[in-house]
């Protein structure tokens, strides 16, 4: 399954590379919302949230009322998280709320999915060499991002695995990084991470992996059904 990628950063859809420059800026929200209306998911990332800058949460509601959304950036609290569904988002994204002090916060990820339901809940995994990055990939951890997969399991419905250093590259993400995910867990994998066709999106496919694809569409290398 192909998931559109809408990042906001400062009132704004963005595309960053490798989360930090910014190559891509779009003012028309309308526009992007039409193309990705027949997607059955589409994933919104609040990028100011993610790095502590602000955030773009009026600007979430024009997204999540109108497309079915999972939402991330920002969500520290099980309160982030209820405000973030009630606006119409069908699930939420969560990174740094589940890592503390450089370790996998299991109390966290049980409480969110006790509170909030697992079936609402996208675990990311965001990862740099293999290692999990939190707080916008601006903080690097030892974690391997394989156990932060199999020891939160339990608490989520999906993981969203992005390959940091191939992000936003258009150079393909590699098979031989995402495929041994798939084996780690029964739950739904999401990729992300530089992929560039639906060639690639149908190789993921295959092998049970659902993919997001951001900068292949924003540069129109990546056609929508001749959109």
């Amino acid at each position: 399954m192909l998931i559109p990628s809408i990042d906001l950063m400062g009132g704004k859809i963005v595309q960053l590379v490798q989360g930090e420059k910014k190559a891509l800026e779009f003012d028309d929200v309308e526009e992007w919302i039409v193309r990705f209306s027949k997607f059955p998911l589409v994933q919104l990332i609040d990028l100011d949230a993610a790095i502590g800058t602000g955030n773009n949460r009026l600007l979430l509601k024009r997204f999540t009322s109108r497309l079915p959304c999972q939402v991330g950036g920002g969500i520290r609290s099980v309160e982030d998280g209820a405000d973030v569904l009630a606006q119409g988002a069908k699930r939420i994204i969560l990174g740094s709320a589940l890592v503390k002090d450089g370790r996998i916060n299991i109390t966290a990820a049980r409480e969110f999915a006790e509170e909030l339901g697992m079936d609402r809940l996208t675990f990311a995994i965001d990862s740099r060499a293999g290692k999990v990055a939190i707080k916008g990939w601006r903080e690097d951890t030892s974690i391997a991002s394989s156990e932060m997969l199999t020891t939160l399991e339990p608490y989520c419905t999906a993981f969203l695995y992005t390959h940091i250093d191939t992000e936003g590259l258009l150079q393909g993400i590699p098979l031989d990084a995402v495929r041994p995910l798939r084996a780690l867990t029964s739950r739904q994998l999401i990729v992300a991470g530089g992929i560039r066709s639906q060639e690639e999106v149908n190789e993921l496919g295959a092998l049970g992996i659902d993919a997001v694809v951001g900068m292949a569409i924003y540069t129109g290398q990546m056609k929508l059904d001749g959109t």
